[in-house]
């Protein structure tokens, strides 16, 4: 985060509960990493850290992460009413909302997130291997998309910014 900068009760809670939930910046400055590092030759990982912190500064991505975060402790505390609880509980493969809200993250940096974060979903690197180890106990359906989608709108903006100094 910047120093210096005032952050809005969303922006620090999402933060801290992603924090909370195991994924850092820098887990996912690496999946951006992952998608850019063929196309730009020079690309840094500070490079990465500073379009993730720039994502996770909107308010779009805010609500969405508060969303499925929450969700996602509610199914591990056993919470929801059924269907839902064993839908969510178990990851159900059919659900797709998880999916639709991490489409609300990507749809912030055009269509070029939606390739970047169908990449991601299907080879699952890093951080989101361990987020779909179902044997953990944990629960992260929400929170696996989220993180995917984050690293996938901060490649791109970084794409975009690129592009635009070429």
């Amino acid at each position: 985060m910047a120093e210096g900068k005032k952050v809005n009760l969303s922006e620090s809670t999402a933060r801290k509960w992603l924090h909370e939930r195991g994924v850092e910046i820098q887990d996912i400055a690496d999946l951006v990493y992952y998608l850019q590092q063929s196309y730009h030759k020079e690309l840094k990982i500070e490079d990465c850290i500073h379009n993730v912190e720039r994502v996770i500064s909107k308010r779009e991505v805010q609500n969405a992460i508060l969303t499925g975060i929450q969700l996602d402790m509610l199914a591990e505390k056993k919470m929801l009413e059924e269907p839902l609880q064993s839908i969510i509980g178990t990851d159900e493969s059919l659900y797709g909302v998880d999916e639709i809200l991490a489409f609300s993250i990507v749809n912030v940096y055009g269509s070029i997130g939606f390739t970047n974060y169908g990449y991601i979903d299907k080879q699952k690197p890093g951080i989101l291997r361990r987020l779909n180890d179902k044997s953990t106990g944990q629960c992260h359906t929400f929170l696996d998309d989220i993180v995917g989608a984050i690293a996938a709108a901060a490649s791109s903006r970084l794409a975009h910014r690129v592009e635009n100094v070429e």
